[in-house]
C-alpha cells in the first residue's frame, strides 16, 4: 500500500507497493527539464522528453501516485465531461474537432505505452454509455450526441445500457478505455528511468527562480535547469490560474457484488453532479467502481454524508456484497471548459504548467504530456494556442504574477492557548475536527484517537482564506483555491507551499 493525500485509501493505492527509483539526482549537473509532480502528467511528460533527447529530473513531494492520479476512477475518455457543444460554443466547431482528435491521440499513446513497455495495468478497451432519465435530459443527450458526432466521435443511440438503471434514451461512444492508473504510471516511470531520467521522491520544491538559468530549490538541494514543468494539478504559489480553476471533490467506492453482475463498459447518468460506474479487476478480484456526489472543496460540512449517499445509491441499483474501498479525490474545473496547458502565466519562457482537467485527468494529463513535449522541443503544435493558459485575461486589479507564498501570517506565533479551555469550547470526539472562535480569534482544532488536541492557525498559507474540516479525509481544506493540509497542518495538496502554523497549548 502507498500513502495518499487523505485518510481514506483508494482501490489503487491499497493494492500496490511504493515505487523505488533506481537513479540518483546530481546537484552539480544542469538538467534540460525539471518536472515537478509525480502523477500521470509529470511521469508521461518526463518519458516523452527523455526519449526526445532531453535530460530530465522528476521531483515529487511524496511518492508517485500520491495525489489525484492515485484517487482517480481511471476512465479513459474522448467523451468528455465538458460536452462538445459547449467547446464549440466557446472555441468554435473546428477546435472542438481538434479536442476530440487530441484526446483520441492521448488514448492511443496509452495503448501504445502499455504494449511497448509490457505494462500489466489491466488496460481494456471499452465503450461509454450516457443515458437520459426524463424528457429534459433527452434534449441534453441529443445535443451531446450531435456535437460529439460532429467532432468526430463514433457515437449513436442504443437500446440497452450496461447498468440496471431506469432510462428513456441512451447513447454509446466507442473507443474509450479503462486501466489501473498506478500500475500504469509505475510502468511509465520504469521506462523513464531506463531512458536515463531521474526520479526524486519525498522531495518538496521550495522555490523556483530565474537567473542565468532556472534554479529549482528543493529539500534535497538546488538543481539547475533550462525548463521547468509544473505537473502538480494546480501550480503552487499565487498565480492567475488560481482565479480560473475551481477546486472540487468527488467521491468513489469500490464494491464487490453478490451476483457477480459486473458491468464491463463505462456508464454515466446526466444528473449534476452525475454518477458513473465501471469495473476493474485488481489482484484477481472484480470490483464495481462507482463515483459521484461532487461538491466544491471546503463547502460540504459533513463529508461522511457524501459517502453515505453514494453507498445508498449504489446499493439501490446493485447487489452489494462489501464496500471494499471508499475515497475522495480533488479536481479543478476550468472556467471555459478546456484545460490550461503551456506557458505559466507570468512567464514568457521556460516555465510550463498543465492544469484544469476537470473530471478527465487521465486523458488530459496525457494530452498535456504530448503538447508540452512538442512546445519544449519547438515543434509549434497546432493545439498550443487553444490550450494556452495565457488565453485568460486578468480581472481588474489583479496583476499577472507568479510567486511562492513564503511569508506566512504569524499573528498567532508564540502565544499560548489554554488546552483545557479549548477542549471545553470545542467538545470534540476522538478523530473529529472543528473551527472554533477563542478570544475573538478562529482556531482550527483536531482531537486524535488518543485524545491529544492539535491546534492550528486556520488561515490558509496560500491566499489567506479560512480552512474547513473534512471529516472523511481528516484534512483541513481551503474552499478558495483547494489547498489541503493534514490534521497537524502539513501541506498535502497545493497550491499552498507552506504548512499551517501550529499553536502552542499550555
Amino acid at each position: 500500500m502507498i500513502k495518499r493525500d487523505g485518510a481514506q485509501t483508494s482501490l489503487w493505492q491499497g493494492n500496490i507497493q511504493s515505487y523505488i527509483p533506481t537513479g540518483k539526482a546530481d546537484r552539480h549537473a544542469k538538467y534540460d527539464v525539471v518536472i515537478i509532480g509525480g502523477g500521470i502528467t509529470g511521469v508521461t511528460t518526463g518519458l516523452l522528453l527523455q526519449e526526445a533527447g532531453k535530460k530530465c529530473l522528476l521531483v515529487e513531494a511524496e511518492e508517485l501516485g500520491f495525489g489525484t492520479t492515485g484517487g482517480t476512477t481511471a476512465h479513459l475518455n474522448t467523451l468528455l465531461d465538458t460536452p462538445y457543444y459547449v467547446i464549440a460554443q466557446n472555441f468554435g466547431e473546428e477546435h472542438a474537432k481538434h479536442v476530440a482528435q487530441a484526446t483520441a491521440e492521448a488514448l492511443n499513446l496509452i495503448r501504445s505505452n502499455v504494449t511497448r513497455f509490457n505494462i500489466d495495468c489491466g488496460f481494456q478497451e471499452a465503450s461509454a454509455y450516457l443515458y437520459a432519465q426524463d424528457a429534459d435530459q433527452e434534449k441534453e443527450l441529443e445535443k451531446i450526441r450531435k456535437s460529439a458526432e460532429d467532432a468526430g466521435l463514433n457515437i449513436g443511440y442504443v437500446q440497452e445500457i450496461p447498468v440496471n438503471m431506469h432510462y428513456t434514451k441512451a447513447i454509446r461512444a466507442a473507443g474509450q478505455a479503462k486501466f489501473n492508473p498506478l500500475e500504469y504510471i509505475q510502468g511509465i516511470a520504469q521506462a523513464f528511468e531506463a531512458a536515463g531520467g531521474v526520479i526524486l521522491q519525498q522531495t518538496r520544491v521550495i522555490n523556483v527562480t530565474e537567473d542565468d538559468s532556472m534554479k529549482v530549490a528543493t529539500t534535497a538541494g538546488i538543481f539547475s535547469t533550462t525548463d521547468v514543468v509544473y505537473a502538480t494539478h494546480i501550480p503552487p504559489g499565487i498565480n492567475l490560474l488560481h482565479l480560473r480553476c475551481a477546486p472540487y471533490r468527488s467521491y468513489a467506492m469500490a464494491v464487490t457484488l453478490e451476483d457477480e453482475a459486473y458491468p464491463y463498459d463505462l456508464s454515466y447518468d446526466l444528473y449534476d453532479p452525475y454518477h458513473y460506474y465501471r469495473t476493474q479487476i485488481v489482484n484477481g478480484q472484480y470490483y464495481l467502481i462507482a463515483g459521484g456526489e461532487d461538491h466544491k472543496t471546503g463547502t460540504q460540512e459533513n463529508t461522511d454524508q457524501c459517502f453515505r449517499q453514494l453507498e445508498a445509491h449504489v446499493r439501490k441499483h446493485f447487489k452489494v456484497k462489501e464496500v471494499a474501498y471508499k475515497w475522495s479525490s480533488q479536481y479543478y474545473e476550468p472556467t471555459d471548459g478546456l484545460p490550461y496547458i503551456g506557458y505559466l502565466p507570468g512567464y514568457e519562457d521556460h516555465v510550463f504548467v498543465a492544469s484544469g482537467f476537470g473530471g478527465n485527468g487521465m486523458t488530459y494529463g496525457t494530452v498535456s504530456a504530448q503538447l508540452l513535449k512538442c512546445i519544449i522541443m519547438k515543434e509549434t503544435p497546432v493545439l498550443e494556442k487553444l490550450f494556452d493558459p495565457n488565453r485568460i485575461k486578468p480581472v481588474a486589479g489583479f496583476t499577472n504574477f507568479v510567486t511562492h507564498n513564503t511569508d506566512v501570517i504569524k499573528e498567532f506565533f508564540g502565544k499560548l492557548f489554554s488546552a483545557d479551555e479549548l477542549k471545553q469550547l470545542a467538545d470534540l470526539a476522538p478523530g473529529e475536527g472543528k473551527l472554533v472562535t477563542y478570544r475573538d480569534r478562529k482556531v482550527a482544532l483536531y482531537r486524535n484517537e488518543e485524545g491529544k488536541l492539535h491546534a492550528l492557525n486556520p488561515t490558509c498559507t496560500h491566499m489567506k482564506c479560512d480552512v474547513k474540516w473534512n471529516q472523511s479525509e481528516r484534512s483541513w481544506d481551503c474552499p478558495c483555491h483547494g489547498a489541503r493540509y493534514n490534521y497537524d497542518g502539513k501541506v498535502i495538496t497545493g497550491p499552498a507551499d507552506a504548512d499551517l502554523e501550529g499553536l502552542a497549548l499550555s
